[in-house]
C-alpha cells in the first residue's frame, strides 16, 4: 500500500533530519541507506523509535527481541518507519549495588536518545522493575508521543503441588531453611520451579505493578499488563501497539495529554485495588515530577485509603498473574473502580478512548481471583503513609501485605547501622531480640546504600523463626521488593544518611507504630533527639568521581521520588540546528 505524506497534518520532527535536498538531509539519509532502506522511507512518514530494553543480563526482558519484531510489523502496517534503538536496561536481578541506583541514569540516557535523534514517536519496550519507570520518566521529560508495551509475566511456578510465586516464595523458602523446616536440596529444587518461562515476576511484584501502573495511567493499551509473556496474545498486543503509535503521532497525542493529575489518581487507586508494590510510590512520584504534575505522599494516602484490595494475588493473596489474566486482568479492576465511583472516567488514554469507555463492557471470569468488594483481602488497601518524629517527611507501609495484629505496636528497637551490620548480627543466637521488638535498619536510603536497595523486609532471626513467628515490625529507609510481605515500614524520610531522625535511633529506644492513625513515633524527648542529632556524624562517605558521585550529590529523598534535582519538569524534545 502506497504511503501518502499529504495525509499528515503538519511537518514531522524527523523531517528536520531527512526532509528536503540540503547537504544535511542528504548526509542523514545517505548513512541510513547503508541498511538497504528505499528512498521513499524518508518521504515524510513518521519515524518511530522502538526503545528496547532487551538484555540477556535482564532476564525479565530477554525475550523482547521477538516482541520488537511484532511492534515493527504494526508500525509498517500503519505507514510508519520503525527504527529499533537499544535502551539502557537496569536488571533487577543482576545490577549492583542495586538497580534503583541506575533508574535515573537509564531515564537520562533514553531521554537524550529521544531528544537528540530523529524520532516522531516512541514505543517503550519494558518489563523488569526499573525499565518501566525509567522509560516513562524519559518520555515525560521529552513529551514525544509514546506508548508502553511490556514483556508480560512468566507462567506459574509449581513445587510439590503448590503454586510458587517468583520472589514471594524465595522469601518464604529461605526463612523455612533458616527455621530448619526445609532442606537445602529442597530449596534448590524449588528454585528451578520459580522461573520456568520467559517474562517478569508472576506475582504482583514491582514489574507487574508497574505494568499495571502504565495501563492505569493510560500509557499502555487496555489489557496489556497481565498477558503472560509466552501467550500468543502478547505478540498481538505488541503489533497493535506498533499500529497505534503511528496514529498517536498523527494526532500529536503526547504523554502530557495522558498523564494528568486525574490519571495519577486512577493509578494510585488501581495500585490499592491490586495490592501493588510500595515501589510504585517512588516511581509514580518521579514520573509525575517529570511531566509537571504535583503529586505527593499525601495524595497516595488520601486517594488509596478507602480502596479495597480485590486482586487475590501473591504476595497479598494466593494466585499468580496467569490466573489474573484468565480472570479478565486489569480492565476488570478498572471497571470495578469506575462502578464504585473511584475512577476519573474521562481521563484520556493512548488508545484515544477514555479510561471508562475502554473497560465498561469487560467481564470478570473468576470471582475468586478478582474478588467482590465485600470479600476484599483488605478493605483499606492503599499504601499507608505514616509520619511522626521518626519520619517527619513520611514513611510508607503496605497494609494488604502486613499482619493486622502488628498494625498498632509498641516495641523495643534493635538497631542495625547498615545492611552489613544486619548480616553480621542477625543469625547470632546471642542477639537480644524477640518477636515484640522493632527491627531498625539505617543507611539504606537513596544516598545511604547508595541507591536505596530492596533490603527493608529484613529476614527474622532464626531463634524467632523457630518459635513459629513469621512477622515482626521492621523499619528502614530502604525499599522492599514488590514480591515481599510483612509489617514493614519503608522509605523513612529524611533518610539516615541525610541526617534524618532514623540516624540516631539506639538499641533499647521504644518505637510506636499506629497505622490506623498514621503515626510513627520514637519515644524519646525532643531535647534528646536534638542532642543526638547535634552529635551525629555521617558514616557515609561521598563517592569520588563517576556516576556514583553524581548520584549521591543530586538524588532527592524517597518522599519526592528519589529523582535527580536537575531532572524535574518537562524539557521537551526540540530540534537543534546543525551543519556538516
Amino acid at each position: 500500500m502506497a504511503f501518502t505524506p499529504a495525509k499528515w497534518p503538519r511537518k514531522l520532527r524527523s523531517q528536520e533530519w531527512f526532509g528536503g535536498s540540503s547537504r544535511d538531509a542528504i548526509y542523514h539519509r545517505g548513512w541510513m541507506k547503508n541498511q538497504g532502506l528505499p528512498h521513499d522511507m524518508f518521504d515524510g512518514r513518521p519515524v518511530i523509535g522502538i526503545m528496547n530494553t532487551w538484555s540477556e543480563l535482564t532476564p525479565c526482558n530477554a525475550h523482547l527481541k521477538d516482541l520488537a519484531e511484532r511492534v515493527r510489523w504494526g508500525i509498517l502496517e500503519a505507514g510508519g518507519f520503525p527504527v529499533e534503538v537499544p535502551a539502557f536496561s537496569a536488571s533487577e536481578s543482576a545490577f549492583r549495588p542495586t538497580a534503583m541506583m541506575f533508574r535515573n541514569l537509564a531515564s537520562m540516557a533514553v531521554e537524550e536518545q529521544m531528544r537528540g535523534q530523529p524520532m516522531d514517536g516512541c514505543v517503550l519496550m519494558v518489563g523488569c522493575d526499573k525499565t518501566t519507570p525509567s522509560l516513562l520518566m524519559a518520555a515525560a521529560s521529552t513529551d514525544l508521543p509514546s506508548i508502553v508495551v511490556t514483556g508480560g509475566p512468566m507462567l506459574n511456578g509449581y513445587f510439590a503441588g503448590e503454586r510458587v510465586g517468583s520472589g514471594t516464595h524465595l522469601w518464604k523458602f529461605s526463612e523455612a531453611v533458616k527455621a530448619g523446616e526445609m532442606s537445602a536440596e529442597e530449596f534448590h529444587e524449588a528454585e528451578a520451579s520459580m522461573s520456568r518461562s520467559p517474562g517478569s515476576c508472576n506475582t504482583m511484584g514491582t514489574a507487574s505493578t508497574m505494568a499495571s501502573m502504565a495501563e492505569a495511567l493510560g500509557m499502555a493499551l487496555s489489557g496489556n499488563a497481565a498477558i503472560p509473556a509466552v501467550d500468543s496474545r502478547r505478540r498481538v498486543m505488541a503489533q497493535l501497539t506498533g499500529r497505534r503509535i503511528v496514529q498517536m503521532v498523527k494526532d500529536d497525542l503526547k504523554p502530557s495529554d495522558v498523564m494528568t493529575k486525574d490519571a495519577f489518581a486512577n493509578a494510585i487507586r488501581t495500585n490499592a485495588a491490586i495490592g501493588g508494590s510500595t515501589n510504585a510510590v517512588i516511581h509514580l512520584l518521579a514520573i509525575a515530577g517529570r511531566v509537571g504534575v504535583d503529586l505527593t505522599l499525601e495524595d497516595w494516602d488520601a486517594l488509596g485509603r478507602d480502596v479495597p484490595t480485590i486482586v487475590n494475588l501473591m504476595p497479598s493473596g494466593k494466585y499468580l498473574m496467569e490466573e489474573f489474566f484468565y480472570a479478565g486482568g486489569l480492565p476488570v479492576v478498572i471497571k470495578r473502580l469506575g462502578e464504585a465511583g473511584l475512577l476519573n472516567k474521562d481521563a484520556l488514554t493512548v488508545s484515544g478512548e477514555t479510561a471508562w469507555d475502554q473497560v465498561k463492557d469487560v467481564i470478570s471470569h473468576n470471582e475468586d481471583v478478582i474478588l467482590p468488594a465485600d470479600k476484599a483481602l483488605a478493605q483499606s488497601g492503599g499504601i499507608a503513609v505514616v509520619r511522626g518524629n521518626l519520619a517527619p517527611q513520611g514513611a510508607v507501609l503496605k497494609p494488604s501485605a502486613a499482619t493486622e495484629a502488628l498494625m498498632v505496636h509498641r516495641g523495643r528497637a534493635v538497631v542495625f547501622e547498615d545492611i552489613d551490620d544486619y548480616k553480621a548480627k542477625i543469625d547470632d543466637e546471642a542477639l537480644d531480640i524477640d518477636e515484640t521488638c522493632v527491627m531498625v535498619l539505617k543507611n539504606c536510603g537513596p544516598k545511604g546504600y547508595p541507591g536505596m536497595a530492596e533490603v527493608g523486609n529484613m529476614g527474622l532471626p532464626p531463634k524467632v523463626l523457630r518459635k513459629g513467628i513469621t512477622d515482626m515490625v521492621r523499619i528502614s529507609d530502604a525499599r522492599m521488593s514488590g514480591t515481599a510481605y510483612g509489617t514493614v515500614v519503608l522509605h523513612t524520610s529524611p533518610e539516615a544518611a541525610a541526617g534524618g531522625p532514623l540516624a540516631i535511633v539506639q538499641d533499647g529506644d521504644m518505637i510506636e507504630l499506629d497505622v490506623p492513625n498514621r503515626r510513627l513515633h520514637l519515644d524519646v524527648s525532643d531535647e534528646e533527639i536534638a542532642r543526638r542529632l547535634e552529635a551525629w556524624q555521617n558514616p557515609i562517605q561521598l563517592p569520588v568521581g563517576g556516576y556514583a558521585q553524581l548520584f549521591h550529590t543530586h538524588v532527592e529523598g524517597a518522599d519526592t521520588g528519589a529523582d535527580f534535582d536537575f531532572l524535574k519538569g518537562c524539557r521537551g524534545a526540540p530540534v537543534g540546528k546543525e551543519s556538516h
